[in-house]
Formats: C-alpha cells, sequence, structure tokens
C-alpha cells in the first residue's frame, strides 16, 4: 500500500503536565487544570506544535459538568471550563501558526472521553458500563453541545471501549455535523469489552462526518492489524496513536511496566495505510519529535 501523508498527532497531556510538576491524581485528571493553571495545558499543547505535531487535542477528556460539580463548581463554571479547553488550544494554534509562517495546516480536535473516564476508576479499560445506550446518549451530548459551541475542527471520540458507546458517538457526530475520528481503546484485535474491534470499526462506514477510525492507548503491538481492519471494514482513513506499552492501574492511579514505544514503528503504520498517527498516554514531546522526524513530517 503506498504511504498517505502523515497528519500528525501530538502525545499525552497527562504525562507532560506531570513532566512540569503537577499532581494529577485526583478525579479530575488534566482537566483541573483548565481552571487552576490555564497557562500550562497551553505550554503543553505548544510544546507539542514544537515537536512537529499537526494536531492540538483539547483538555476535556475528563471533564464533564457533573465531575466539576462534585468538586464545588457550579454548572456555568463548570460549562465554561469544558469550552475553554478548546479555547485554550485554538489559541496556541493559531499564535504556533502565525510564528511558523509555513502554511502547514495544523487542528484543534475536542478530546470526547468515554463515559468510563469520567468514573476515575479504570472503567475506560473495561467498557460494560450497564447503561443503555439511551443514558450514554444522555451522557455524551451536552459535552459534545459544549464543546461544539467553542469551535474545534474537530472531535476526537478516543479511547472508546465499548461498542455501545462508540455507536452512540457516531449517531451524535451525525446531528452535530462535524468532523470526527473514531479511537477505541483494544486489547489485541477485540475492544476492551470482549467485542471485536473490526464492529466498532464498521459502524464509521457510510457516515460521512467520521473522517478517520482506529486505536489509542494500547499497546504498540495491537496497532498494526487494527490499521489494517480498520481501513478493510470502514474505507476511511486509518488513526493510531497508542500508549507507551505501559499498564494502568486504576486503583493505584499510576503506570506500571516498561515502555515498548518505538518511535520507528509508526513507519509502518502509515505504511499500511494510517493517515493520523501520534501518541498517547506516556509518549511525550521528545517521542512525536522523533516520531515526526521519522515520517518526513
Amino acid at each position: 500500500m503506498t504511504r498517505r501523508s502523515v497528519i500528525v498527532l501530538d502525545g499525552g497531556l497527562s504525562n507532560a503536565l506531570t513532566e512540569r510538576g503537577h499532581d494529577l491524581t485526583d478525579d479530575l485528571w488534566t482537566a483541573r487544570l483548565l481552571r487552576d493553571a490555564p497557562g500550562e495545558v497551553a505550554a503543553v499543547h505548544r510544546t507539542y506544535f514544537e515537536a512537529g505535531a499537526h494536531v492540538a487535542t483539547t483538555a476535556s477528556y475528563q471533564a464533564s459538568v457533573a465531575g466539576f460539580e462534585r468538586h464545588g463548581m457550579i454548572r456555568s463554571e463548570a460549562e465554561a471550563l469544558i469550552r475553554r479547553s478548546v479555547v485554550i488550544a485554538r489559541g496556541v494554534r493559531d499564535e504556533f501558526a502565525a510564528s511558523a509562517g509555513d502554511g502547514v495546516p495544523r487542528l484543534v480536535a475536542a478530546s470526547v472521553g468515554p463515559y468510563g473516564a469520567v468514573l476515575a476508576n479504570g472503567a475506560e479499560y473495561r467498557g460494560r458500563y450497564g447503561l443503555t445506550r439511551a443514558q450514554l446518549r444522555d451522557f455524551h451530548a451536552p459535552r459534545l453541545e459544549l464543546l461544539a459551541g467553542a469551535e474545534p475542527d474537530m472531535f476526537a471520540f478516543e479511547t472508546i471501549p465499548d461498542l455501545d458507546e462508540a455507536a452512540v458517538l457516531v449517531a451524535l457526530a451525525d446531528e452535530f455535523a462535524i468532523p470526527a475520528w473514531l479511537s477505541v481503546t483494544v486489547s489485541g484485535t477485540d475492544l476492551r469489552d470482549g467485542r471485536p474491534a473490526a464492529e466498532a470499526f464498521a459502524l464509521a462506514a457510510g457516515h460521512d462526518v467520521i473522517v478517520a477510525v482506529g486505536v489509542n492507548c494500547c499497546a504498540p503491538a495491537d496497532v498494526l492489524p487494527a490499521v489494517r481492519s480498520a481501513i478493510e471494514v470502514s474505507g476511511k482513513a486509518a488513526i493510531a496513536y497508542p500508549n507507551s506499552g505501559e499498564t494502568w492501574d486504576g486503583d493505584a492511579r499510576r503506570w506500571f511496566g516498561s515502555s515498548a514505544f518505538d518511535p520507528s514503528l509508526p513507519a509502518s503504520w502509515a505504511d499500511a495505510g494510517a493517515t493520523f498517527i501520534g501518541g498517547c498516554c506516556r509518549v511525550g514531546p521528545a517521542s512525536i519529535a522523533a516520531m515526526a522526524q521519522a515520517l518526513g513530517e
């Protein structure tokens, strides 16, 4: 397969913020800094652009009105913080593009994490939350409306572990008519809920608003089969941004194990047809820079 021009994604936001000295062990995770240190979120976006990323993914992955309210915020403040995630990324993108002056398109992707992420107990790596599709829609739709109001370039439906949740998000993408990518998290060739990842990829077929499908926050070794499957069953561009290969312990709230992320690996994903390539948790700016260089981007 002929390699397509690659759009380089950013890497993990949480690890980059942790390296800057921030404690992200509470339930809000990176979303807390939208209130407490928005300049730090902006600084990380800028660092990834400097590393060669073409996309800034917003700090809204784990953000929800209910989550902010549990931490003592009123609804209007919570809603403003969710919109702020996009505003921050757009500001950095515009500033960087103006200073770079190279004409390279750069995008802001509004992160839409799974319902399990808001539970802050590792459920995004299990799926099957015990909710109906209607309940999942009621959770996601208000967040999407807030994010859409801040005018991102696209939605990033990411780390989706559950086939029902993927179906809900694809349907919502049609309603909002904003370009989106659908990225699931897998173990081997299955979603974390145990169902085949190919079933999630197939959901995107025929939905023009979904511009790419693939995987993120999975082991690097799981990427190549997923890229091939995603292209075959969806007819869409593929997206791939694994984590470092370490494992998340939801109870201890820490990663353990050794990194298996090799910046040379993405070349094989691009050769297989992946168009959007980056990193997720524990993949930082240095790895993104090395990856962009290896890809010739």
